[in-house]
């Protein structure tokens, strides 16, 4: 075992054991099960917060690598480049275990493994069966918005899963078959939804028992692998192969792509806020190689695009920890906390006159701290995706207007800006005007009865409709993340003990109690976060924050490239200084300076922007 090895895991125990720390786990439990974090004075609020956060650290964390296994995905060979770049596919990060996070590796879980529950039919199509969920208790009557942000947080969302995770492509035999009811107006009965692929890695002679697994196609790193793709062919057909750039759609001639196998309508899930991030991101790629170029003219292309490499994806990190997630949960505790993330309690003022005053992550911050993986190797998990499932933040309606003097240009639906209707979107509307129209429009809030309609009926690539409000519940059941009540033990939350507990809304209460037959335990975790009362300034539950202040920052501190390698002899100075500087105001405004205007006196993008003729809808 490495010295570094050696040294992480001593400090971990160390961290799980000792008397202090033992103190402030428990008084930040006893606190927030007696008041609650969030109504805590600020300064107590995070100390509750970092107490949650070690205990979480200390017994949500859970490795199905070393479950029995087979044909592991094999990593190139070891070279003096992985030291300083990262990897198409992500090997290589923990250079003394290439393959920890690389494409097709295996989700980790944050609950024993021991409690994943059986993908059978009579567990994942348990009455009431995940269209009947759909149907009663999600289906949109109308726009419920998320008044204190706009609509490119749900743009920036499906921006970050295309980075984070993905199951794969399903296959198309032996979906599970959902009965349906006599009145549901579905045009097949059964419902088909495919299923979850296998995980290839899977030991057939495994004994039986043994939990299921499954595998995360994308790299588990925060590497911006939707931009530079998760293998060496992808990144290749990415590179124009001149300075480090990328290319953009057809080199800025139209955004059709004259090479099909570049048409990105044809992935399920592709909608225009996806494209505009793309499209925005790909340029600062290229801007941030100009200014590398600048600043070091010798520099060949392989070097300008591996460092911008690395200084894009930590810039789009820091703009998700700082701007993205503190304006979606606007408590001031966590505001704080989330800052402190990245720059520590010392902040950002501290940071950019002396740099890192500590090597404590609570002083100073994760990125340039010391690696640690809290002696479970780092992996994203099936819980952290399911909570991610926050498809009420998209919008049905979508009012689009120009910058220049908010007059209407189109009035569409989700339907007309998803798929290859988002390219003709794009063709026919300046990006400016796109930016500015999903900036000044509400999202909706994450809760029930605000699942967008065009998703319950949403038709893919290849014609097959699929209902996701269905898919969603049937996808946690199947991967065996708990239903709500047993969630919130394993977290050490205090569960419902009944409906109206559940929610503060009695009409909501009435409605999923007779849908789950008055089972409180039956309630699937969905549902449950969806029906929670939220804290101040939330857009989605408190349950689900458990999971955030879990993984928002392990995926800073098991990452080499935001700890021990966050240095200017990896990235540059130049480019340490770009992460410093640069937020996503100043990227909108780089690309796009006719934002000016709606963007002047805001310091988070995320927030509603001003507009010429009124407030934002």
């Amino acid at each position: 075992m490495s010295t570094r090895r050696r040294a992480v895991r001593r400090s971990t125990a160390g961290y799980r054991t000792s008397l202090p720390w033992r103190i402030v786990t428990g008084v930040a439990e006893f606190l927030d099960r007696r008041t609650g974090w969030d109504r805590l004075p600020v300064v107590a609020g995070l100390m509750t917060l970092l107490g949650l956060r070690v205990r979480l650290r200390q017994k949500n964390l859970h490795d199905t690598g070393h479950l029995p296994s087979v044909n592991l995905p094999d990593p190139a060979p070891h070279s003096a480049s992985h030291r300083v770049n990262r990897t198409a596919d992500g090997s290589h990060n923990d250079l003394d275990e290439p393959r920890m996070g690389m494409a097709g590796s295996r989700f980790g879980r944050n609950i024993p493994l021991d409690r994943i529950a059986p993908a059978t039919p009579v567990d994942v199509l348990a009455p009431p069966n995940p269209r009947e969920v759909s149907r009663a208790v999600l289906t949109r009557d109308s726009l419920i918005p998320a008044e204190s942000v706009n609509s490119l947080v749900a743009a920036w969302l499906q921006f970050m899963i295309r980075d984070w995770f993905s199951h794969g492509t399903s296959p198309t035999d032996q979906p599970w078959e959902v009965p349906l009811m006599d009145d549901d107006p579905w045009p097949e009965n059964p419902m088909r939804i495919m299923r979850t692929p296998e995980d290839p890695t899977r030991d057939p002679q495994a004994p039986a028992g043994t939990p299921d697994t499954r595998v995360n196609v994308s790299s588990h790193w925060w590497d911006a692998s939707q931009i530079y793709g998760s293998n060496e062919t992808e990144q290749r057909l990415m590179r124009t192969g001149e300075l480090g750039k990328l290319h953009l759609w057809d080199d800025e001639q139209s955004p059709f792509p004259s090479d099909p196998s570049r048409d990105p309508s044809r992935v399920p899930g592709f909608w225009l806020g996806l494209a505009m991030m793309q499209d925005l991101f790909t340029r600062e790629h290229n801007t941030i190689c100009d200014h590398l170029h600048a600043a070091y003219p010798s520099w060949g292309d392989e070097e300008l695009f591996q460092r911008a490499r690395l200084v894009n994806a930590a810039l789009l990190a820091k703009i998700h920890t700082v701007e993205w997630t503190p304006a979606v949960i606007s408590h001031p505790t966590t505001v704080k906390a989330l800052r402190a993330n990245w720059w520590g309690i010392a902040g950002e003022r501290v940071h950019n006159l002396f740099g890192r005053i500590s090597d404590s992550e609570v002083i100073s911050g994760i990125p340039g701290g010391g690696t640690d993986h809290y002696g479970v190797p780092y992996a994203l998990t099936e819980e952290f995706v399911a909570v991610y499932r926050m498809h009420p933040l998209v919008r049905d309606a979508w009012h689009l207007r120009s910058v220049a003097d908010d007059a209407t240009l189109r009035h569409c639906t989700l339907r007309d800006i998803s798929g290859p209707g988002a390219l003709k979107v794009l063709e026919t509307t300046g990006m400016a005007d796109l930016l500015y129209s999903f900036g000044t429009l509400h999202p909706g809030l994450v809760t029930l009865h605000n699942f967008p309609k065009f998703l319950q009926e949403f038709e893919r690539p290849d014609g097959r409709l699929q209902d996701l409000a269905a898919t969603d519940i049937l996808r946690s059941r199947e991967l065996g993340v708990p239903r709500y009540n047993e969630f919130r033990r394993l977290l050490r939350l205090k569960p419902a003990e009944s409906f109206a507990e559940l929610t503060d809304d009695p009409a909501w209460a009435e409605q999923v109690e007779r849908l789950y037959d008055g089972d409180i335990e039956k309630v699937d975790l969905m549902v449950g976060l969806y029906a929670e009362k939220l804290p101040a300034g939330f857009a989605f539950s408190d349950t689900a924050f458990r999971i955030f202040i879990l993984m928002a920052s392990r995926r800073l501190n098991s990452d080499r490239f935001f700890t021990e390698y966050y240095t200017p002899e990896v990235y540059s100075r130049a480019g340490m200084a770009w992460i410093d500087d640069n937020s996503m105001v100043t990227v909108l405004l780089r690309h796009h300076p006719e934002l000016r205007t709606a963007l002047t006196g805001l310091t988070n993008a995320f927030v509603p922007w001003r507009t010429a003729g009124g407030t934002g809808t």
